[in-house]
């Protein structure tokens, strides 16, 4: 099954990265289908500057070991595309993200890219948000407390996300990570989204409404389908 979901994910990141030209701005997503990205990118460039920055430590780190250029975030830096994963992707392609722990970061560049695309395989493919997998919450280590007990009595089931040495997980950006199991499967992401990161502590939500373009969703056999944002539908 493993394998299956490897090749289904490397099928999605080849169609991806099929659409990156020699000399575009590049924002790079965290997880393990954003790590097949990386290595198609650096598979189809030898030796080209391709211009990237990326959402995360670990995803900066994999790229300059592949022979990619990746810099700092500038002030005024816009991405002509985007390429990321996904835990969960709806028809509307709203996502929930944020596995790897990268959310901030990932939505962060999502917001500042022209096209956003999504690689999954078939198993992130769900009718409602929050069908599969928990939604994840970013939070300040101080509030943490405060906020569970918050989110327990909405009717969230929540875990505190931990590494695997069974300490907290923090995130490059010194937080921790409440992961979210609504009650039911969400029939309005958009407003479930502006509600969890209403109270103070709260740095972001794993909810990414609006802010993919394509989804290519890949299979074992090789072969890819393409889902776009219908149109008229907000950036």
């Amino acid at each position: 099954m493993a394998a299956d979901l490897d090749r289904a994910k490397e099928a999605a990141a080849q169609r991806a990265v099929g659409l990156v030209r020699p000399g575009m701005h590049l924002a790079l997503g965290t997880g393990s289908t954003a790590d097949h990205v990386l290595r198609a990118v650096a598979a189809r460039f030898p030796g080209r500057v391709i211009d990237c920055v990326a959402s995360s430590r670990a995803t900066e780190e994999l790229a300059r070991s592949l022979g990619l250029t990746v810099r700092p975030l500038r002030d005024d830096d816009r991405f002509d595309l985007m390429i990321d994963g996904a835990d969960e992707v709806a028809p509307t392609l709203d996502l929930t993200k944020g596995a790897g722990g990268a959310l901030l970061r990932e939505k962060l560049l999502a917001g500042l890219a022209r096209e956003r695309v999504i690689v999954v395989d078939p198993t992130k493919v769900v009718e409602r948000l929050g069908s599969r997998m928990p939604v994840p919450v970013e939070v300040v280590p101080f509030a943490r407390g405060v906020l569970a007990h918050r989110f327990e009595s909405d009717g969230y089931r929540v875990a505190r996300r931990l590494a695997p040495d069974g300490a907290p997980f923090v995130t490059d950006n010194g937080n921790e990570i409440l992961d979210l199991r609504p009650p039911r499967p969400l029939d309005d992401p958009a407003a479930v989204a502006a509600a969890l990161a209403a109270p103070t502590g709260v740095v972001a939500t794993g909810l990414f409404v609006g802010l993919a373009d394509r989804v290519f969703v890949g299979h074992p056999d090789g072969s890819v389908d393409e889902r776009r944002r219908s149109a008229g539908a907000a950036h």
